[in-house]
């Protein structure tokens, strides 16, 4: 079964890990017979957080509390208080999930965090544009890796500007294997362009019987 953490933190952009933490936690559009998965909050602290958008998130564990392993998924949205140094512990427990084969998904700010700890120096990688990294990173040594792309999935890391969020939650749905592919076509050609055609595209995917 897939555990998927979600780092909470002050000023979280709500908007990022949207799309991707209601399909995971909702299945609606998983494979038949798919089974489920674990999707927690997890942060520094048992204290609450504050979104930019001004909600409230009382984080499910802490970051000692993670269970690391090839099925274990670290989301990481972007924020404004990446820069304060008590959100270290969950930038090296990133770097253990790398290590051993576990998916890190990072956006936007967060981005920065990896880039700080030299996790983007020697792997492709995007955040916010061409230049971005060097100007807010000054250990940042990751250039020749850079892809000018909203989204970018390299095996078990996947990174993403502040306008990838999208991309971003198809490739890290791809990364699981938990729609059909036609589904997830649909399902990204659907949200990204409105057009009712894809809706109706994606609704017949979930038919009965209607297998790759």
């Amino acid at each position: 079964m897939f555990r998927i953490y979600v780092y909470v933190l002050d000023t979280l952009a709500d908007w990022e890990p949207g799309y991707v933490i209601s399909e995971l936690n909702s299945g609606r559009f998983f494979k038949k017979g798919e089974q489920g998965l674990s999707l927690k909050t997890v942060s520094y602290s048992e204290e609450s957080i504050s979104t930019m958008g001004g909600m409230t998130i009382v984080p499910n564990c802490l970051i000692d509390d993670i269970v690391v392993s090839e099925t274990s998924i670290l989301l990481l949205p972007g924020a404004d208080t990446w820069n304060d140094s008590k959100h270290g512990a969950i930038i090296e427990k990133a770097s253990e999930f790398l290590s051993l084969g576990a998916t890190v998904c990072a956006i936007c700010g967060a981005t920065v965090a990896l880039a700080n700890y030299g996790l983007l120096d020697k792997r492709p990688h995007t955040s916010n544009g061409p230049g971005f990294l060097e100007m807010v990173s000054p250990v940042y040594k990751g250039q020749k890796f850079y892809v000018d792309k909203p989204s970018v999935a390299d095996n078990n890391l996947i990174t993403a500007s502040s306008t990838g969020a999208l991309l971003w939650a198809k490739q890290i749905i791809e990364h699981l294997a938990v729609f059909q592919s036609n589904t997830l076509e649909s399902w990204y050609n659907y949200f990204s362009t409105g057009n009712p055609k894809h809706f109706f595209a994606l609704m017949q995917t979930l038919e009965p019987g209607n297998e790759n």
